[in-house]
């Protein structure tokens, strides 16, 4: 199987995006508190996350508390936890799926060409795992600047980009990147394969056998 450094940093680079996405889901910085204005004296800062909120005061250390009800969290905040939790399981699998379809691995007893699928697939599921990371990172970012600029907002009300919708988005990019390389991986092996046998093998004693009946027949006529 050709292109094997195809298919190592394909799942590199997946494997790195299930950390980055996994690691988006937990970090509580999604939204962080935003000091608008230069006579503002700084006693705290709130960070709030996906699963708990995150208050660090003037000479204490950071306090974290997780949401203590699920019915009473908005529901875009539903939303989000479910997607990344969709997106962490998918890319487990794809990464799964992707470590199978190795020619090192013989865990599934197949041939090069299921094995080209077994990657392809995997691509394809790291691709689909980008969109579920991408959707709630976006989502959640607007929501973010629409209320930053709402002059109806309180200003201690108003929040920043945290940190972890960077990493969302870092992590969409590098999953992107991997189902690319995976898939492109997986079509080049199919016109690989497609070069290696031209023609089918049933062909050639059609035209022998068209050849014979030809000299039978002239061998007849020139008898008579």
């Amino acid at each position: 199987m050709a292109f094997y450094p195809l298919q190592i940093a394909g799942l590199v680079l997946g494997f790195f995006g299930l950390v980055g996405s996994l690691a988006t889901t937990l970090l509580p910085q999604w939204r962080v508190s935003a000091f608008v204005g230069s006579n503002i004296i700084v006693f705290e800062r709130v960070w709030e996350g996906l699963w708990m909120n995150c208050i660090r005061q003037a000479r204490v250390r950071l306090q974290c508390k997780f949401y203590s009800s699920l019915l009473a969290l908005p529901p875009v905040l539903e939303a989000a936890r479910a997607l990344m939790c969709v997106a962490v399981v998918l890319s487990l699998i794809a990464l799964l799926i992707g470590i199978c379809g190795m020619k090192q691995i013989q865990c599934t007893g197949a041939n090069d060409r299921a094995k080209a699928y077994l990657l392809g697939t995997s691509g394809v599921l790291f691709i689909v795992t980008g969109i579920f990371v991408l959707i709630p990172v976006c989502w959640t970012a607007n929501i973010i600047i629409r209320d930053f600029y709402n002059p109806a907002v309180h200003v201690g009300q108003k929040r920043e980009l945290g940190a972890a919708l960077f990493l969302g988005w870092a992590s969409t990019a590098v999953l992107f990147i991997a189902g690319g390389l995976l898939l492109g991986f997986c079509c080049c092996n199919r016109k690989k394969q497609r070069f290696r046998y031209p023609t089918p093998a049933y062909s050639m004693p059609h035209r022998d056998t068209h050849r014979n009946t030809n000299m039978v027949s002239k061998n007849t006529t020139s008898y008579v």
